[in-house]
């Protein structure tokens, strides 16, 4: 009964107090969910007013019914959403592909300002780049946690790479590159993180590399952008605008901000700025420090994080958790960087903060799952498959026949007959081997110095023979 108690009460001790990082990855999220919430609405209110909604909280009713749906994801999935996701995985990638083909097919996709990126209608649009970026974390972390020597060189990792390469292909088709170098970088940090080798890392930066250039150099506004970031002062109406716009909201912010709703950059001056400059918005109505808790609160999520890979219990959940939070991490890091000045514009948006029905609902199910993790959930069907037989790295080498072992015989001494022999230091020695045993032993005496009849020296043994000829 005592145990039977003990054992009772032992998960509700566990339930009640969660990891660390259980807790951190939670109370973050929560913050900038809120954050975001508050900064959409400051930021859109005077636009959708003057513009074509005629609804200032237009954009905040929007945030605030998909954070809903988002919140219920995360709950749910912070249950089991591993078990439950590693199954569906194969049905995820699928869908994913299937959705980034069906948006390109005339009359389906919806197209907003030359972009092609959304599917659906009214309230309900979705953006399947979104929903792919993190099917390819999904797969890529199922594929190397069941085949872990996909990691020794570059053709290996074809059934890997295969798939990452196919859905930036049409992603950039849409076109949108951002979102195609946040989901490269992701796969890049995942390799890193299943113990890819350098050569195999070196080698994929510079293809990498020379496909993100190929793609600027073929599109006329990518390179305006890209000129825009080396010389924001060359075009500062044109292709220097947007950029020039976030450094001013950013200086007129100064150390404690303009105060929350008072920024003048967002109306009219800066280009979208609820979405991708969101964080030129919260650097003028909350100057410096603003800034600084922000990057504090995604170091904080990248930190617990990180711990939960870290004390993750298989393989394969320890790169599911890596590749999420390296997805988060990369794309705020990219937006952030883009407002600062210190990287071109790309269009990526803010995670947990911008506005972004997908980005949202995507970004809090990654959550859930990172949440299902750090309270130690595991998949033991994602076990490490053994190569085929046969192959040059697995096949065994036959271990080499021992000699077998000599067998000393054993000398017996006379049975039923008592021996008597003086002993090296001039004591007698008796020894009496009985002719039966008992117990299946021999009993035998030993003298005063505790060696028995069979240890004597040479000289004993020696009178011993001679007794044994004379009788």
């Amino acid at each position: 009964m005592k145990a039977w108690r003990l054992a009772a009460v032992g998960p509700k001790r566990r339930a009640g107090n969660p990891p660390i990082e259980h807790s951190l990855l939670l109370t973050v999220s929560l913050c900038l969910v809120a954050l975001g919430v508050v900064m959409v609405f400051s930021a859109s209110s005077t636009t959708s007013l003057l513009g074509e909604a005629g609804d200032g909280a237009y954009y905040l009713k929007r945030t605030a019914l998909f954070g809903l749906f988002g919140l219920i994801a995360m709950r749910v999935l912070a249950v089991r959403g591993v078990s439950v996701i590693y199954r569906l995985t194969p049905l995820i990638m699928a869908v994913s592909i299937a959705l980034l083909v069906l948006v390109m097919v005339p009359g389906i996709g919806i197209e907003v300002n030359g972009a092609k990126r959304w599917l659906g209608a009214g309230l309900f649009q979705i953006q399947p780049s979104e929903i792919a970026k993190v099917a390819l974390v999904l797969h890529g972390a199922a594929l190397l946690a069941t085949r872990p020597k996909l990691t020794r060189s570059l053709p290996d990792l074809m059934p890997f790479l295969m798939p990452v390469g196919l859905v930036c292909l049409l992603v950039v088709m849409e076109p949108d590159l951002g979102t195609a170098m946040v989901s490269c970088f992701t796969a890049c940090a995942l390799l890193v993180a299943a113990g890819a080798k350098m050569r195999t890392l070196g080698t994929l930066a510079l293809i990498v590399g020379g496909v993100i250039l190929l793609a600027i150099l073929i599109e006329p506004y990518r390179m305006e952008r890209l000129t825009g970031f080396l010389n924001p002062s060359h075009d500062p109406s044109g292709a220097g605008f947007q950029a020039n716009q976030a450094q001013i909201a950013l200086g007129s912010g100064g150390v404690f901000g303009v105060g929350v709703g008072e920024s003048l950059q967002k109306a009219f001056y800066l280009p979208e700025a609820h979405t991708d400059m969101i964080a030129a918005v919260i650097g003028e109505e909350w100057g410096l420090l603003g800034m600084v808790g922000l990057a504090s609160m995604f170091g904080l999520f990248a930190y617990a994080g990180m711990r939960t890979a870290q004390r993750a219990r298989d393989r394969y959940t320890k790169l599911l958790a890596a590749g999420l939070v390296s997805l988060v991490m990369i794309q705020a890091t990219i937006n952030l960087f883009a407002v600062l000045g210190l990287a071109p514009l790309t269009g990526v948006p803010l995670p947990f903060v911008s506005y972004g029905n997908s980005s949202l609902l995507v970004m809090l199910a990654a959550v859930g799952i990172l949440l299902n993790i750090a309270d130690g959930a595991t998949v033991p069907a994602a076990r490490p498959r053994p190569e085929p037989t046969g192959s040059r790295r697995t096949t065994k080498r036959k271990p080499a026949k021992r000699a077998p072992a000599k067998r000393t015989k054993r000398r017996r001494a006379p049975v039923g007959r008592p021996v008597t022999a003086r002993a090296a230091d001039g004591g007698a020695r008796l020894s009496v081997v009985d002719g039966g045993r008992e117990g299946g032993q021999r009993r035998t005496s030993t003298s005063a110095n505790g060696r028995d009849s069979r240890g004597g020296d040479r000289r004993t043994r020696r009178a011993r023979a001679g007794r044994r000829g004379r009788a």
